[in-house]
């Protein structure tokens, strides 16, 4: 199934399926901060924000097809001062209908490499809803480890809150060892399966140098 799979860096024509994408999985209104009425980006600001990305080394975009379509994309995003350039946060999305194929893994991966291979970023850092079970689930199993959490920083509804997880993945932890791949964790969440840490639609990051 992986092989039908394939991740490759953005480019501007991509910008309506990317746009598509979002527009979708922010409908859902699952585990993402904006909510659709408020994202109203247009095509040209879509085409203008790939091109920031791209044009800055320190930030990228990925996307996966699968069969050839664009089914899902992560954004990497570094902060503008310099006491913080060496970090960044990253967000997903993946359409309903092609989770469960390991597209997240893919990607996350994907970053991973490139991070292991740029010269600024050491760190690599996201919030994830407490209530994303199967997001934490990957992470997880990618290395990334829980540095804290926000009580009750997300509400949803009169009297609904949630916790923001924050979770983060350092250079200085090793890149896919053996350790990461037999799914060690510092969550205090306990082993999944692999079916389990499927992934799902991850949330986008808080803005760092952007805003939505």
């Amino acid at each position: 199934m992986t092989e039908e799979i394939k991740i490759r860096v953005v480019n501007e024509e991509d910008a309506g399926a990317l746009l598509e994408i979002q527009q979708e999985v922010l409908s859902e209104e699952d585990y993402l901060i904006t909510t659709i009425d408020e994202f109203q980006r247009t095509i040209d600001e879509q085409r203008e924000w790939i091109q920031e990305k791209l044009a800055n080394e320190r930030e990228t975009i990925f996307i996966a097809q699968y069969q050839g379509k664009i089914v899902g994309w992560l954004v990497f995003q570094s902060p503008q001062r310099k006491r913080l350039a060496h970090t960044g946060t990253f967000g997903m999305m993946v359409l309903n209908e092609y989770r469960g194929l390991g597209i997240g893994k893919l990607l996350i991966e994907k970053l991973l490499e490139w991070a292991e291979h740029n010269p600024y970023i050491e760190k690599i850092s996201l919030g994830v809803f407490s209530t994303n079970e199967r997001a934490i689930a990957l992470y997880k199993k990618m290395g990334f480890v829980e540095e804290g959490r926000k009580i009750k920083e997300i509400k949803l509804h009169d009297n609904e809150y949630i916790d923001d997880v924050l979770t983060s993945f350092s250079r200085s932890l090793p890149l896919l060892s053996d350790e990461v791949n037999a799914g060690l964790s510092y969550f205090s969440a306990g082993v999944q399966t692999s079916a389990e840490i499927e992934e799902f639609s991850l949330r986008t990051p808080r803005p760092v140098a952007t805003t939505e």
